[in-house]
Order: structure tokens, then C-alpha cells, then sequence
């Protein structure tokens, strides 16, 4: 298990994106004043918010917070990429509860996933 690259993996994601017409925007503020990792978005629509999470201390508390951001700032998706295998338990429940499709991946698989998820832009 090895740590996630964050500004190499940000800088793909938002490649990535631009390939496939949508727009990456990295460090996301939202009208809270919280922050996004990575948000993907259609023109103004939010489609995707990923959250690059490189600790595993306290990590369903960090996930119940991502759920939180992602939903105040209007994101249908969250997309949390951990090298870790731990489970954030109650919190994927919660998400659904709240409308928020939680995905939980290694780095390995977040550019595949893109390609798959967001074929072409509009």
C-alpha cells in the first residue's frame, strides 16, 4: 500500500477531463468556504467530486465530512480514493439517505473509472 501521488494524480484527472470535455477544477470552493479535491463539472453543472484521502486516521469521520461538503455544494457523486481498504461503515448508508452515490477506490482504478463514467462531454 502505497501513499497516493496527490498533485500527480490531480494533474491527470484534470487531463483526463479536458480529453473527454468536461471541466476539472482542482481546490473546489464551495459557497461554504469548504473545499473539494477535485470537482468535474458539465459547463455549471457539478457532476463528480473526488476527494483524495491519504490518511487513514479517523477515516469514516474524513468520509461522513466528504459526504457533508459534497452535498452542501450540490454534487449527485463523490468519489473518495484512498489506498486504504477500511470501511467508513454507517456512512455509506447515510449518503444514500442523503442522495450522494458514494464510490470508494484505490488510485489504480480513478482514471479507468473517468474514462468509463464521463464518455464524452457535451
Amino acid at each position: 500500500m502505497s501513499p497516493i501521488k496527490v498533485k500527480t494524480l490531480t494533474r491527470q484527472i484534470v487531463t483526463l477531463a479536458d480529453e473527454l470535455g468536461f471541466k476539472a477544477v482542482p481546490e473546489y470552493r464551495t459557497r461554504d468556504g469548504t473545499r473539494i479535491d477535485v470537482a468535474i463539472l458539465d459547463g455549471e453543472r457539478r457532476l463528480l467530486a473526488i476527494e483524495l484521502e491519504a490518511s487513514f486516521k479517523w477515516f469514516p469521520q474524513r468520509v461522513l465530512y466528504d459526504v457533508v461538503k459534497a452535498h452542501r455544494a450540490g454534487f449527485p457523486e463523490l468519489w473518495v480514493v484512498t489506498p486504504f481498504r477500511a470501511s467508513p461503515g454507517w456512512v455509506l448508508k447515510y449518503a444514500e439517505e442523503l442522495g450522494i452515490s458514494v464510490r470508494i477506490m484505490g488510485e489504480e482504478k480513478v482514471l479507468s473509472e473517468l474514462r468509463t463514467s464521463l464518455p464524452s462531454g457535451t
